[in-house]
């Protein structure tokens, strides 16, 4: 008997897809001209020479009297809003103790003042935020001093 290899079969033909580019998107029109008036100004009003007042002259003033600078109130000087954010983190620092970002936020508000003024204001604010004052207090004047301030020994909130 005569052995044949077995036929190979052939690929079937695929045609190649045509290219098919995307269609020419035309330019758009330029826009249209308009022309623009010529600039109108006002007629301007003839001036006339101001005539000077024919009043009697004013009699000197006063002598100053001396003036003494009235006691100072034990008030805060600046928004007491500014603090607030200063002052709510005072109040989270009870359990935790002071941080940078307890500086970060309380110095730059208080930059601007005296040492005692800057104690009334945190006093002032501690009070608004309706916190226990015996315990945000010295937590607030440990953050004065690391802030350069030196609130006065034994300082009290005003009542």
């Amino acid at each position: 008997p005569v052995v044949h290899p077995p036929p190979i079969p052939k690929p079937p033909v695929v045609p190649k897809p045509p290219i098919v580019y995307p269609p020419p998107i035309p330019k758009p029109p330029p826009p249209p001209v308009t022309p623009k008036p010529p600039p109108v100004e006002p007629p301007k009003p003839p001036v006339k020479p101001p005539t000077p007042p024919k009043e009697p002259p004013c009699p000197p003033p006063p002598p100053p009297v001396p003036s003494y600078p009235p006691p100072k109130p034990e008030t805060c000087p600046i928004d007491t809003l500014k603090l607030g954010a200063c002052v709510d983190l005072l109040g989270g620092l009870i359990h935790v103790g002071i941080g940078e970002s307890a500086k970060s936020t309380c110095c730059p508000v208080l930059e601007g003042l005296v040492d005692l003024d800057a104690a009334l204001c945190l006093c002032t604010t501690i009070k608004l935020k309706l916190l226990n004052l015996n315990i945000v207090l010295p937590i607030a004047l440990e953050v004065l001093v690391d802030c350069g301030k030196t609130p006065p020994p034994g300082f009290k909130c005003p009542s």
